[in-house]
């Protein structure tokens, strides 16, 4: 325990998975926590916050026993007022210290539960719960998964060392100016409970008369879906109010300029049985990861509902940036919708070869095979997106012509050019707009809802603010006309 960044674990000697209310109670004794916070995901996929002081053991027993109660209305477009009361009980594995707090704050993530004590079903986080829960029932298959959290640091040009334009790709200081900042952040994020594998810059990089656009990424481990999704939202909160404290801004937003790289949140998984990866076997593709691919290219359409939920989402989904347009998958392929990474599958040691001084050490890297859908965006719910993918690994097991599939969207090559060998032509699109999405919902919305894992509630109230958007024909109405494009930009600079 002594490697552990979370000091809550070094302390109590344990792993958060086995924190206990006693345990929590046992480090705000003595270690002099005076305050708690309860964090929850609303219906904007943001953390909300409600503060305590504690004020004795039996109050702070309570606050731990009970939870508190909560305007659902006022978190959920989908919750009429009339009904709205809802009960927050925190979980005590999340439990984190607060790493911007002046007076010392433990903080923990919180689940929703109704008026009678049951889990509520239309919250994102049960949902998702039912979805893993569901997949492990009709599969025997567990899924893990983890995201790659792009986002952008805005400051004032510094016109020393300047990076090249769009070419910012795991560059390093001097001429990546915010590196500081991702390590500051990535050492948070690993003190409260993230699993992360990497952190380095993206790509996207520029400047105008002003400012710096310097777009970073942090890459995280597979782990269950919970995990990955808390992980993801507590990530996201560090960064920004990291930036706040250093004056300068960070936008996961998918587009925030005109002819520049995007933003998106790439979503790895892999199904796992006995601790073992299902996705791969004596170096090849497995019939599992097969099915699984089928079921994502199904449902890709529909998951843009969860995964892409603003209209600059779709300013983002267009040839030549990195962004897939596409239902399709490859290998390698960055302009393919679903990509199976580079999986360490090489019999030969290449530690050995770069370390001669070194013997023979057979190592098994099958695990970190995984498949990864390219579409989604910091927009995300992240809860509901997560859900969506376990839903679509499942429909996949259970699609009689899952391996057809697979075959026929093969790709070879840049899915942007259409060759003899990739007949992109017969290929066929994402949504271009939130209400395209809202319609292919609305058409596999019963895939979702099978088994009771998707609340028909949270569905209509998904299609319903994908609608409010009114950009049916936005993409083309805006086309060339660069003052409007990025006044939606400064709209949904901060989304998600």
């Amino acid at each position: 325990m002594s490697l552990k960044p979370n000091p809550l674990e070094q302390y109590l000697e344990k792993p958060a998975q086995e924190f206990t209310k006693q345990d929590i109670i046992k480090y705000i004794e003595e270690n002099g926590i005076k305050m708690l916070n309860f964090r929850y995901i609303g219906g904007d996929g943001k953390l909300k916050c409600l503060n305590f002081v504690i004020s004795g053991k039996e109050h702070l027993d309570s606050i731990l026993s009970s939870g508190e109660r909560v305007d659902g209305s006022s978190l959920f477009q989908h919750i009429d007022a009339q009904s709205s009361d809802l009960y927050v009980v925190p979980r005590y594995r999340t439990a984190y210290l607060n790493p911007f707090a002046e007076i010392p704050t433990m903080d923990l993530l919180c689940s929703f539960f109704d008026k009678n004590g049951d889990p509520l079903e239309s919250s994102p986080e049960y949902i998702m719960q039912k979805a893993v829960q569901v997949l492990k029932e009709k599969t025997g298959f567990d899924i893990e998964t983890m995201g790659e959290l792009e986002y952008y640091i805005i400051s004032p040009k510094d016109e020393l060392y300047l990076g090249e334009n769009q070419h910012g790709y795991h560059e390093s200081t001097p001429f990546a100016k915010w590196e500081h900042l991702r390590t500051e952040a990535m050492y948070a994020i690993a003190q409260a409970g993230g699993k992360i594998k990497y952190g380095h810059s993206e790509v996207g990089n520029f400047t105008d008369e002003h400012f710096l656009y310097e777009q970073n990424e942090i890459e995280f481990l597979p782990t269950t879906p919970e995990n990955a999704a808390d992980q993801l939202l507590i990530a996201k909160w560090i960064l920004r109010t990291l930036a706040a404290k250093y004056n300068v801004s960070v936008t996961f937003a998918p587009k925030i300029s005109i002819g520049k790289a995007g933003s998106g949140l790439h979503i790895h998984s892999r199904l796992m049985k006995d601790g073992k990866n299902q996705l791969i076997q004596d170096g090849h593709l497995t019939e599992a990861a097969y099915r699984m691919i089928a079921g994502y290219l199904t449902l890709a359409p529909s998951l843009t509902a969860f995964g892409n939920t603003t209209p600059t989402s779709y300013f983002r989904l267009v040839p030549n940036h990195e962004a897939p347009t596409t239902i399709c998958w490859g290998d390698q392929n960055r302009s393919a919708l679903v990509r199976v990474p580079l999986g360490w599958t090489t019999q030969k040691s290449m530690a050995l070869q770069a370390n001669p001084l070194e013997t023979e050490n057979a190592h098994d890297f099958s695990q970190k095979q995984t498949i990864e859908i390219r579409s989604p965006d910091g927009s995300a719910n992240v809860y509901l997106l997560m859900a969506g993918l376990a839903v679509a690994a499942r429909h996949g097991f259970e699609m009689e012509d899952a391996l057809k599939i697979t075959e026929e969207k093969y790709v070879r090559g840049n899915v942007f050019h259409d060759e003899p060998h990739n007949p992109t032509h017969a290929l066929t699109h994402l949504p271009q707009s939130c209400h395209e999405s809202a319609l292919r919902l609305d058409e596999q919305r019963a895939i979702y809802e099978k088994y009771g894992v998707f609340d028909r509630f949270m569905i209509d109230g998904t299609i319903k603010m994908l609608r409010s958007y009114q950009d049916e024909n936005l993409r083309n109405a805006v086309e060339g006309n660069n003052k409007e494009i990025m006044q939606f930009v400064r709209q949904y600079f901060h989304c998600g």
